[in-house]
């Protein structure tokens, strides 16, 4: 089946479900498959359930009665179907990557932008190649503007997804040591995320850049570009605070935020900018900035006991743990505390990135730091203040036996460690 005629019976559905736990009535089920699951297998459960079409690429799970859909290979035939519809969509999509900040930004940007249009932005973190084409997938002819997000841990990955994504503005929030297992180095995180710059360079897109930032400058240069920083640039905006939670200035109106820390200014600004471009007054940017609440462990301010914490532990890299301790050496308070977590995805890097968080928390003695992960663990330490854990299960024990009493706290670690568990002890 050619995939404009597949596009005629997904304008059909009440859209696209990959999961059989949260099949709705009239939807079209794609039979994904993973390293360790199978979605042909639940081709009939997603029929028993009500799904309209179900597409699948093996024939054992083929009816001839036209409920299935039999194809070469179920994910690209999402994505063509993905970039098919978004080719049919008469919006303008926005599309953002980075190595750190991505979510909060799109997060922000929608905040803002959803105070004057209809907006289609991506769930969570749904960002690879199955989360771009299930967000494009969720916008139709009722949507003004798309919000995309991009993730990737490899070469190449960006490109792909902007070739389905299609966009018309592009954003990218910075160049960090993320991924670097999958990248080799810097210098490939630098090249992968730039495949978004490339994109819209050759399509004669828009870019926002961060004049700040001059990497960004340097790698948008000779684009169609719309800056914006604290001075020279299209739209300039002013930190005012940064010590607690983030207050600015845009066309003088003071914006208070409930973002905790100085490294999410250039968040913050690129949501007030790319609003402004979209010809949202000041006034309801302030308003869409204000009524964020950052959630699910990032950059969130949260009250336990008599403990002030700094939740940060959604993820971690090199780039963003040092920029969270540079920031937490700012931030007031007569007691504090660090729980810090392994960073995963560093490849060969690993040993040495750890070290040079434990060297430079030895050269800056601002309040004590409990280290969590076979990582950090590892790590050479001569500092009384700094103490090293292999698993959370011994940090656990001195937790209980030690609990921290009126500090203000950061906790900072990779998903997978799960550090959040350290708020049930305070």
């Amino acid at each position: 089946m050619n995939i404009a005629s597949l596009h005629t019976y997904f304008l059909q559905s009440s859209g696209v479900c990959t999961d059989t736990r949260k099949i709705e009535k009239n939807c079209m089920f794609f039979a994904l498959k993973g390293e360790n699951f199978n979605g042909n297998l639940f081709a009939q459960e997603a029929l028993d359930k009500g799904a309209f079409k179900v597409i699948v690429d093996e024939t054992a799970f083929h009816k001839n009665t036209g409920e299935t859909i039999l194809v070469e290979n179920v994910l690209l035939t999402l994505q063509q179907l993905a970039r098919f519809h978004r080719k049919n969509l008469n919006l303008p999509i926005i599309s953002l990557t980075g190595s750190n900040g991505k979510t909060t930004s799109k997060e922000l940007i929608n905040a803002v932008l959803s105070q004057k249009f209809n907006t289609v932005a991506t769930q969570g973190n749904l960002n690879n190649h199955i989360g771009v084409p299930l967000t494009l997938l969720n916008m139709n002819k009722e949507t003004e503007i798309g919000i995309v997000e991009m993730g990737a841990n490899h070469l190449g990955e960006i490109k792909m997804l902007s070739e389905i994504a299609d966009p018309d503005y592009g954003y990218i929030t910075n160049f960090g040591k993320a991924h670097l297992e999958g990248f080799g180095s810097l210098d490939g995180v630098v090249q992968g995320k730039t495949e978004l710059y490339q994109y819209l360079k050759k399509h004669k897109k828009k870019i926002f850049v961060n004049a700040n930032d001059l990497k960004q400058l340097n790698k948008s240069e000779n684009s169609e570009r719309v800056t914006f920083g604290t001075k020279h640039s299209d739209y300039n905006i002013e930190l005012l605070d940064g010590s607690h939670q983030l207050l600015v200035a845009f066309n003088n109106t003071e914006i208070q935020s409930n973002l905790v820390g100085a490294y999410n200014f250039a968040n913050l600004s690129a949501a007030i900018a790319i609003g402004a471009f979209f010809n949202i007054s000041a006034k309801e940017i302030k308003v869409g900035i204000e009524s964020y609440t950052p959630s699910n462990n990032r950059s969130q301010l949260i009250k336990k006991g008599t403990n002030t914490v700094l939740m940060d532990a959604y993820n971690a890299n090199p780039t963003s743990m040092m920029a969270a301790l540079e920031n937490f050496k700012q931030a007031k308070g007569e007691t504090k505390i660090m729980y810090l977590g392994d960073m995963f995805e560093l490849g060969k890097e690993a040993e040495s990135e750890h070290q040079n968080i434990v060297d430079f928390l030895t050269e800056n003695s601002f309040g004590n730091v409990y280290l969590v992960g076979s990582n950090f663990f590892k790590t050479a330490n001569n500092s009384s203040h700094i103490k090293q854990f292999e698993t959370f299960d011994e940090l656990r024990e001195t937790l209980k036996t030690n609990p921290p009493k009126n500090a203000t706290i950061l906790i900072k670690a990779s998903r997978g460690m799960a550090l959040e568990r350290i708020l049930d002890f305070l």
